[in-house]
């Protein structure tokens, strides 16, 4: 789990499994023996990237320290229906009580990975970069932007507070381009913050103020036709970075790189990423 901060694993761990345990998993403490162990093989039932091994060898860990984790296909790997990822032996009841988190995650976050794989598939040897977005599951943003990452795309901002990004919203708010710019310089020396700053145009006109002001790191073509994209990215000449964004899919994403931008942001990655499955089956005892 490269990158990811081990007080947010813990804690998202924790929070998950109370939401789903509670008092006890009264069906275990029924009917299996407080000391029965089994071991268990997470099978794969369908094509795509794996994602989450990693966690849910944490998981299990948390679960039940003494439990023994073989990890056969790595986070980022391809996989196809009918292999298995890792086999997990440890207490049974520890093992019931974190099945269907280990899998509710694993099949979400291999779901994201697979569709980011097929995104930067499509714009092999192009010198673009596809970037996630902000449009997550609320708490979940983490997990999902390391998913996006194991399958070959990039992280964007991760949250307001990390980048300056000025919008439609924000620039009509504001009362135009130039005023929201100078703004955001006279807010950043002000509180002595060192961020960088992306503005969104949403047409020629605009992007002409934007080049004229000047100040900033990189300009966000929202919804631009092909012909008018290429335009504008030609007119900033490299002198900033160049973003496409609205309406990118698997179809026009490498139209939309053949234009020269250097990133196109696909909030697709995590909305609308579907979810592989996976099964965790107890292997019975000969």
């Amino acid at each position: 789990m490269e990158g990811l901060d081990k007080t947010y694993i813990d804690w998202f761990i924790k929070m998950a499994l109370d939401e789903d345990i509670k008092d006890g998993d009264h069906t275990s403490l029924a009917c299996i023996p407080a000391d029965s162990r089994s071991k268990a093989k997470l099978l794969v039932k369908d094509d795509g990237v794996i994602a989450g091994v990693s966690l849910a060898k944490t998981i299990f860990k948390k679960l039940d320290p003494d439990c023994f984790f073989e990890e056969i296909i790595s986070d980022g790997q391809d996989i196809k229906y009918g292999d298995i990822a890792f086999y997990v032996e440890c207490n049974s009841r520890a093992l019931l009580q974190g099945e269907r988190l280990v899998l509710n995650i694993m099949q979400r976050m291999s779901g994201i990975a697979s569709l980011s794989n097929r995104f930067a598939f499509e714009v092999e040897g192009l010198p673009v970069t596809i970037l996630d977005t902000r449009k997550t599951t609320p708490l979940l943003r983490l997990l999902e932007k390391w998913a996006v990452k194991i399958g070959g795309c990039s992280n964007y901002r991760i949250g307001l507070y990390d980048w300056i990004m000025i919008k439609d919203n924000h620039i009509d708010a504001c009362g135009g381009i130039t005023k929201a710019i100078d703004a955001v310089h006279q807010y950043l020396e002000k509180t002595q913050k060192n961020l960088k700053i992306t503005v969104e145009v949403r047409n020629l006109l605009e992007l002409e103020e934007v080049l004229q002001r000047g100040g900033i790191n990189r300009i966000m073509f929202d919804n631009f036709e092909l012909p008018i994209l290429r335009e504008a990215v030609a007119h900033v000449n490299k002198n900033f970075e160049t973003e496409a964004s609205g309406g990118v899919n698997l179809s026009t994403v490498r139209k939309i790189a053949q234009t020269g931008v250097d990133f196109i942001s696909v909030g697709a990655l995590t909305h609308s990423a579907g979810t592989l499955d996976l099964s965790l089956k107890v292997i019975k005892d000969k």
